[in-house]
């Protein structure tokens, strides 16, 4: 599939201090962090953001500094979801005002599988969108978990969404699935769950990635390696993040904001969303993961 948007894309977190309030200053030094490290795009607001604790001004003045710091020197594909299309129809005319290449929207979970119901809702989202839809497809029960054919369908009924967003299990095989029912209907489709699966995903012609951020070093040679096609770095670096990411997978926006504090990107980790938070033995096992997996990137801050 031929698309402009193709590699690493990270999705950014929001800082937050010990008050609960937003420090933009942490989400500047985020975004310098992403650039330096040569990603070819950022997402925000996503999962990984805590969007759903963010409120619609909190997300809206995030989102214009977002623009502001990033300039044109990557795209920017806006996270778009809410459940109300109404809302969602918003975020996506924000995300056109400030010049986004894409808005992601997740297929909500209390449409379920309903195909024509998803369908109308992502009309009614797409209406004088101005700019492509990117479809997130979640595992239940924060998404829809739509099964690859759905997803394809919605796709082809629905003429603004040109880019997939595919996250349920097993992601390989659903993305070969909808690449094959999707046909020329989408530009491109890009893998999820936090980077987990990302070497069967471009073998089966993915265009790239959306992880969380803290390794976006690591995943932007990854991308470069594999584009030139240096399977065998490619495949090494998949190796050496593959232990950190599963650790991601259970402490998620901790893990991300932790590994960022030792890299000396942020200064706060303070998380608003639940979830497991680290005790001292998740503490050094985190260290030593971090240890293992330092190699002499371009971009290396230290852990």
């Amino acid at each position: 599939m031929k698309t402009p948007l193709f590699g690493a894309f990270p999705v950014l977190p929001t800082p937050f201090r010990s008050n609960g309030m937003i420090d933009e200053t942490d989400f500047i030094s985020i975004i310098g962090f992403a650039l330096e490290c040569e990603v070819d795009g950022v997402v925000y607001p996503g999962v990984a953001s805590e969007v759903d604790t963010l409120s619609q001004d909190e997300r809206r003045r995030q989102v214009d500094l977002l623009a502001r710091e990033v300039g044109k020197r990557v795209p920017i594909i806006i996270g778009a979801s809410a459940p109300d299309p109404a809302v969602a129809a918003r975020h996506v005319a924000h995300a056109a005002e400030i010049g986004a290449a894409a808005a992601m929207v997740m297929a909500p979970g209390h449409l379920g599988n309903s195909v024509e119901a998803q369908i109308e809702y992502f009309q009614q989202v797409a209406d004088r969108a101005g700019l492509p839809i990117m479809l997130q497809n979640q595992p239940k029960p924060i998404g829809a978990g739509l099964t690859p054919e759905e997803v394809a369908a919605i796709a082809s009924a629905v003429g603004m969404i040109r880019y997939i967003k595919e996250e349920t299990p097993p992601c390989g095989q659903h993305l070969t699935r909808i690449k094959n029912a999707a046909k020329d209907s989408v530009d491109a489709i890009f893998g999820g769950a936090g980077g987990r699966y990302v070497m069967d995903e471009m073998a089966r012609g993915a265009a790239g990635t959306m992880p969380a951020c803290e390794l976006a070093d690591i995943h932007a040679m990854m991308m470069k390696s594999w584009r030139e096609g240096d399977i065998a770095t490619a495949r090494k670096l998949y190796s050496a993040s593959l232990p950190l990411l599963n650790f991601q997978a259970i402490f998620r926006m901790h893990m991300t904001k932790e590994v960022l504090r030792r890299r000396g990107v942020i200064r706060n980790t303070s998380v608003r969303a639940k979830g497991p938070k680290f005790d001292d033995g998740d503490r050094a096992e985190l260290s030593l993961l971090l240890q293992e997996a330092v190699l002499p990137y371009k971009h290396h801050r230290p852990v």
